[in-house]
């Protein structure tokens, strides 16, 4: 070997793995690279990003912009102060159902062998004489109208004075008259002597409510469409304060109850119960005037009782 030789291999060893003539130098591996950069770095002053803070908004948008796994936004709603408790007292005050309602009542004022068509036709009209009117007055009067026969035909071919003998002493029993008239004359001709399926055409029809329509749905045709107020529910609910506040007639009592009464399926039963519930408890303990308010569970809880 050479001298010129041996120093050329002795400089190669020096320089260590990789080291080589120039322009042969391997390219250093993965980690020399990150060692390289990490060295870069060190000089540097190091930036780190802001976190961007991402404001939630709530909106609700239209249908076609909620993705199927969205959530309707909960609007908080008002509902009276221990009107639950209230509720299971008012249902244990009338579990033995001995009111005038629980057997003289439009469930049981007409014939139940008859005819569908007729049926629902006797539920309507005893629904117009109930009013302003207590359930024996109107329980006798659908009695005596069934004995003759009671159906749309049998109706428009009575004359006046006779239907007036026959209701009488209902209250306002010569309106009713007119009324009944009409309205069987309307259902002869436009439904085929049924009665409408609807609280619309209902109301539309001489002599008839939304208290009567709403029970007419519910007894006649099963189906529950309001919350049924007369003048019993609407005096107790102002009393127990079901209202937001003091409602004026029973229309408004029935728009205000239906705001926050629980409605959606399997609670809209309650829709059906409140009436008779109601009609009951006013019959025989939440009386117009002097109410029993020492024989009712409710009395710690009622705003009216604690003023009396």
């Amino acid at each position: 070997m050479t001298a010129l030789s041996a120093r050329m291999l002795t400089r190669s060893r020096s320089l260590g793995p990789g080291a080589g003539p120039r322009g042969c130098r391997e390219e250093p591996g993965p980690l020399r690279r990150r060692e390289a950069a990490a060295a870069r770095k060190s000089h540097s002053p190091v930036k780190r990003p802001r976190k961007a803070q991402r404001l939630r908004v709530a909106y609700e948008g239209s249908d076609s912009e909620k993705g199927e796994g969205a959530e309707p936004l909960k609007v908080p709603v008002w509902e009276p102060q221990d009107w639950q408790q209230q509720l299971v007292n008012i249902r244990a005050m009338r579990n033995k159902k001995d009111a005038p309602v629980d057997h003289l009542g439009t469930e049981h004022c007409y014939d139940s062998s008859a005819p569908p068509k007729v049926r629902r036709y006797q539920v309507l009209l005893s629904l117009m004489l109930s009013s302003q009117t207590k359930d024996q007055v109107t329980a006798g009067a659908m009695q005596r109208l069934r004995a003759r026969g009671l159906t749309v035909d049998s109706i428009l071919q009575t004359d006046d004075a006779t239907l007036g003998k026959l209701i009488y002493p209902v209250g306002f029993w010569r309106s009713k008259v007119k009324y009944i008239k009409q309205t069987s004359a309307i259902l002869q001709q436009h439904y085929g002597g049924d009665i409408p399926a609807s609280v619309a055409e209902l109301v539309a029809l001489p002599g008839v409510g939304p208290k009567m329509a709403h029970l007419a749905m519910a007894v006649a045709w099963g189906t529950v469409s309001g919350i049924a107020v007369d003048t019993h529910v609407h005096r107790i609910a102002n009393r127990l304060r079901w209202t937001k506040k003091a409602t004026k007639s029973p229309e408004e009592t029935r728009a205000a109850l239906e705001e926050w009464l629980p409605s959606p399926h399997p609670h809209r039963e309650l829709w059906h119960e409140i009436n008779g519930l109601l009609v009951g408890f006013g019959q025989q303990t939440c009386l117009p005037v002097h109410p029993r308010c020492h024989a009712c569970l409710n009395q710690a809880l009622c705003p009216a009782a604690q003023g009396l």
